[in-house]
């Protein structure tokens, strides 16, 4: 769907979800995360950037894996400390992962995807016309219930730190696994809470689109 007839949608209340594709369960699980191994740190900073082509091939499990726990996984079990940080731990950001087959919620623990919605979300996380077939669409929501020990004026500006340092973990995983992404801020909030079907409390603070590279 190109970017006229979304806005126009979006201006109807009618930019929706598709159905989902295949079969999937209620849960999606992963194998453990890899975590030898990938570029250094420096060449993968240096191969950082934002594409806009994707093929609309599925990523391989182990990757997808890897994706997430680098996002904002657990690297430190025994204080339940995460790959991303966020202000007083609050750790408000939930990621949503849409897919053909699906919209997923990350559970960090116990490392896997739960199924939220049994709809293809994809085309409603931005304007833009290759979110619609890129094969996953992460969807970063703060939930300012957890963020009671930030004043109130404060929590929107502190979620969309701790999203921006999700988002450039994944940009760092992408360079050093061949990856394409770019993070995205234009879209249709609305209709993307109701897709999600978040409540009140509940923020999008950012999308981003990974997949492999066209060409």
């Amino acid at each position: 769907m190109n970017t006229l007839t979304k806005l126009a949608l979006g201006m109807l209340g009618q930019l929706d979800p598709r159905p989902a594709a295949g079969d999937a369960g209620p849960e999606m699980a992963l194998p453990a995360p890899s975590r030898d191994g990938g570029l250094p740190l420096m060449q993968a900073l240096g191969l950082r950037q934002s594409q806009r082509e994707f093929r609309p091939d599925s990523l391989a499990p182990q990757v997808l894996s890897d994706l997430l726990w680098a996002a904002c996984g657990v690297n430190r079990r025994e204080l339940g400390g995460r790959t991303a940080p966020s202000a007083m731990n609050g750790q408000e950001i939930d990621l949503y992962v849409a897919t053909a087959e699906g919209l997923w919620l990350f559970e960090h623990v116990p490392h896997r995807l739960r199924r939220v919605q049994a709809s293809d979300v994809r085309r409603v996380t931005g304007y833009q016309d290759f979110v619609d077939e890129a094969p996953l669409d992460l969807v970063m929501v703060a939930d300012h219930a957890r963020m009671k020990r930030v004043p109130a004026s404060k929590r929107e500006s502190y979620a969309s730190v701790a999203a921006g340092a999700i988002a450039q973990n994944v940009y760092l995983f992408c360079a050093s696994a061949g990856l394409a992404t770019v993070t995205r801020a234009w879209f249709d909030r609305a209709a993307l809470t109701r897709a999600i079907g978040l409540g009140p409390d509940q923020q999008i603070v950012l999308t981003q689109t990974v997949g492999m590279p066209k060409g």
